[in-house]
């Protein structure tokens, strides 16, 4: 039961739930001019609150953990109850725990994941929903709680790691055509890069591989689709891979009750 003194919900233990910050590539937000237009933009999808504090603002999709879980696998629950997204791994990003993010509530912490999608062989459909929709991350709304600050961690953890073939290739996809690879590190670093000196740096790099394929975009000529070369990837602190758990592959149940991401912090 919540106790109806501040003081004395400040005393009590937390409670524990997980956030999710999911980022997939998508079109420019606006087109007011021509770089809006050529420009692709990171996305993330938020949920409408449905109870105080911060009724009808935005949040990150979130719930709380349960029993029968892991906490990868509430993290996937929370996502899966809120978006169509199945991506494959979800990694851990930070816990936030400071005692007044809970604006007056029960203090919460807040153990946050975060999944980068994308690809040619990962579709990903911007399609709102009931209580949730999808914003560019360079013009979300107001956010509820601390959500702002962790976003804007999670941005700063993915452009610390721009140069890192296993980070950009969950957005981009296992093979790409350099224009794709392109719109990738314009959208993550938020700036206009040359497409012809980009071109030279990554071939001249060493990085990539012909996969001997061609994709045709629109009434432009055959492009050539590569790949990084195997080991090319560099281990991290932040590359997880061998504690990952392959959700596309198990046989984990969505929550129920799609509202319950929509009211933790």
């Amino acid at each position: 039961m919540i106790m109806g003194n501040v003081s004395e919900r400040r005393r009590q233990p937390p409670q524990v739930g997980v956030s999710v910050v999911i980022l997939a590539l998508g079109p420019a937000a606006r087109a007011d001019d021509r770089n809006d237009q050529t420009r692709g933009t990171l996305w993330m999808p938020l949920v409408r609150r449905v109870r105080q504090p911060f009724l009808g603002q935005w949040a990150l999709p979130g719930g709380g953990l349960r029993a029968d879980h892991s906490l990868e696998q509430s993290a996937y629950a929370a996502l899966e109850s809120t978006t169509s997204l199945h991506p494959r791994y979800l990694e851990q990003l930070y816990t936030f725990g400071d005692p007044s993010r809970s604006h007056g509530g029960l203090p919460m912490v807040s153990i946050v994941y975060w999944a980068l999608v994308g690809g040619m062989d990962e579709s990903v459909e911007f399609a709102d929903g009931d209580n949730v929709s999808w914003f560019p991350v360079d013009h979300l709304p107001e956010l509820a709680f601390d959500h702002r600050e962790i976003v804007d961690y999670a941005m700063e953890r993915l452009r610390g790691k721009i140069e890192y073939p296993d980070i950009v290739a969950r957005l981009v996809g296992d093979r790409f055509t350099l224009s794709q690879l392109h719109d990738v590190y314009e959208a993550i670093a938020e700036e206009d890069i040359d497409l012809a000196n980009f071109r030279r740096k990554m071939l001249a790099s060493g990085l990539l591989e012909d996969t001997g394929d061609k994709l045709r975009v629109g009434r432009n000529r055959p492009a050539t689709v590569y790949r990084y070369k195997q080991g090319t990837a560099q281990p991290t602190p932040w590359n997880v891979a061998e504690s990952r758990t392959d959700f596309a592959a198990s046989d984990i149940d969505p929550q129920d009750d799609a509202l319950s991401a929509l009211t933790t912090a």
